[in-house]
């Protein structure tokens, strides 16, 4: 075969979320949407805050066309690098400066771009279970190799065991709180003892660790509960963000990277950036919204509304029987399965048109991902087929 094999076994083989999310397109035009139950995907339900469809409007009536619709600099508009940086010193009490600030396409672009740029072939990038299925792409494409740390019972992070997957060919770990797809959001105090970890690894090896977080649910959070900031606790960070979740703008794919300006030769790796934006082809993030990231810096939706589909989903599965991990951010509600295959439940579930995901690609095997950003009437209509699928494993 004269193509890159790798390349094709990826493009004939879809991620197991993109797998549900196009069979339940081919279902619902079989029995009718209102019959599927699709928790496959994070797609936000949500609509995007006032402002920013106040702002779209605005611009395209107020802005000169061709402005408007023109490439900006290749690591973004000046103006809206300074309003992300901005934004960041005011909330976290940093000193970002727009040069510390590379637009993106969304947050995959973020990590495929950073990971690009730290990573040297045969490096190895630890990522903690369970974690987002194309982290795995995103390293091995940067040249890197996956090692995975596994979690606690409660998918917080064992510090033990990553401690123990640290070596001196480690050079990134990623970090992401709210994770998806468990929900859980890393306290402060591991956050301090994982940075001083590194700091100590650091130290031993005589090398850089690169810590990147991946932040694309940093807003959807409940109760009060705070995300902590990595570059408060370590300088060697990257910041990987999204406003497709914190906006409800997943297909307006626009993003950034920060870099922490008291990251050691944090120049330089701001550069490496710039260059590995430039071999990826990541230059010049879609420029309307970059604009309307300028003026809605500081937006975002309603997070009640997941909160109240969360309580909906976790009360009534814990109720029927089903053991889950309660969510304190994101939309992900993850669910321990009814038998040991994942899979093979996951496929079980898809009989009763209930789509969800299978976690085994995530590092943790056993759990399937339940997306409760949907409309409450679609969680209250499924629910009856929960109910009857725990039924039928308790009768067999």
């Amino acid at each position: 075969m004269e193509i890159n094999e790798k390349a094709y076994k990826l493009g004939s083989n879809r991620s197991v979320i993109r797998e549900l999310f196009e069979y339940a397109k081919k279902r619902s035009a079989e029995v009718g949407a209102d019959n599927v139950f699709d928790f496959s995907i994070g797609n936000p339900s949500v609509e995007p805050p006032e402002i920013v469809s106040q702002t779209i409007t605005e611009l395209l009536k107020t802005e000169n066309a061709v402005a408007l619709h023109s490439y900006t600099s290749a690591q973004g508009d000046p103006g809206t690098r300074k309003a992300v940086a901005d934004s960041i010193n005011r909330r976290f009490g940093l000193n970002l400066s727009p040069d510390n600030i590379y637009m993106t396409c969304g947050a995959a672009a973020s990590l495929t771009i950073s990971l690009k740029a730290v990573l040297n072939p045969g490096e190895e990038c630890i990522v903690f279970a369970p974690f987002f299925t194309e982290y795995t792409v995103f390293i091995e494409n940067a040249g890197g190799v996956v090692v995975q740390s596994k979690p606690t019972d409660d998918m917080q992070i064992d510090l033990d065991d990553f401690k123990s997957k640290i070596n001196k060919n480690t050079r990134a770990v990623i970090i992401n709180s709210p994770n998806n797809p468990s929900g859980v959001v890393y306290p402060a105090e591991t956050v301090k003892k994982l940075c001083d970890i590194l700091k100590a690894k650091e130290t031993e090896y005589g090398k850089t660790i690169y810590l990147i977080a991946d932040e694309p649910y940093r807003e959807l959070v409940y109760e009060s509960v705070t995300v902590p900031y990595v570059m408060n606790y370590y300088d060697d960070s990257i910041v990987c963000y999204s406003f497709s979740k914190t906006l409800s703008l997943p297909g307006e794919r626009i993003g950034y990277i920060a870099v922490n300006p008291n990251m050691k030769d944090g120049k330089n790796v701001y550069l490496a950036v710039c260059g590995a934006g430039r071999m990826l082809g990541f230059v010049c993030a879609p420029s309307l919204f970059q604009h309307v990231i300028k003026r809605c810096i500081d937006a975002k939706v309603n997070v009640d509304v997941y909160k109240a589909n969360r309580d909906m989903l976790y009360n009534a599965l814990t109720e029927y029987g089903y053991t889950c991990v309660k969510p304190d951010g994101a939309f992900y509600l993850f669910v321990k399965t009814l038998e040991k295959d994942a899979v093979k439940f996951s496929e079980r579930a898809k009989g009763k048109d209930l789509l969800v995901v299978p976690c085994d690609d995530f590092g943790v095997k056993g759990y399937v991902r339940i997306a409760y950003c949907v409309a409450a009437d679609t969680i209250k209509r499924a629910l009856p087929k929960f109910k009857e699928l725990i039924t039928e494993y308790k009768l067999n």
